[in-house]
């Protein structure tokens, strides 16, 4: 095989689909954020700055307190990804840790690995699974997107009250018209 030879027609791009189809049965977006995280609240604890001949240490007393922090964001993004059923612990457990690494790790990694652990947590916490798509019958063909169905979709004009829905008993049919009567 050589360098001109492809690896196989459409390899890469059967690949990116299955990537992209396993994306999203998970809150990928949030755990790159936490992952991503993690490694400002590890690294600027233990890093020193060199300014010509001048070294800048910016280790603080809690250096270890940094470093579970941002092993723990780490952890928690790529459990994301591979157990998604932790979607809520995991992204509570980061916003807590973010605002952890506040006093902890020089302003949660200079604030960066702060604000890409909140949005992490939060996009953890809202992500929800989606319904699995019908499967559609073989002749079937389904409408386009600007195209509209054969039968208009249901819709009840001003007049028409659903009684089955209607539990507060004021309806513009039986005449109440919002008001309730004091009997």
């Amino acid at each position: 095989m050589s360098a001109e030879t492809p690896a196989a027609p459409g390899q890469f791009t059967r690949r990116r689909l299955q990537f992209r189809s396993w994306r999203g049965t998970r809150p990928f977006w949030a755990g790159l954020y936490i992952l991503l995280a993690g490694f400002p609240i590890m690294y600027f604890p233990y890093a020193h700055l060199q300014i010509g001949n001048l070294t800048v240490a910016m280790a603080t007393t809690a250096g270890a307190g940094s470093l579970i922090i941002g092993v723990l964001l780490v952890v928690l993004g790529i459990s994301l990804w591979f157990q998604r059923h932790i979607r809520t612990f995991a992204g509570i457990a980061a916003i807590l840790l973010a605002l952890v690494s506040l006093p902890v790790s020089n302003f949660g990694g200079f604030v960066m690995g702060f604000l890409l652990a909140l949005i992490g947590g939060a996009m953890a916490v809202a992500w929800s699974p989606g319904a699995p798509p019908k499967p559609q019958p073989e002749g079937e063909i389904p409408p386009a997107e600007g195209d509209a169905p054969e039968e208009a979709a249901y819709f009840p004009g001003p007049d028409a009250v659903d009684e089955s829905n209607d539990l507060s008993g004021t309806s513009p049919v039986n005449g109440a018209n919002g008001r309730h009567s004091a009997g």
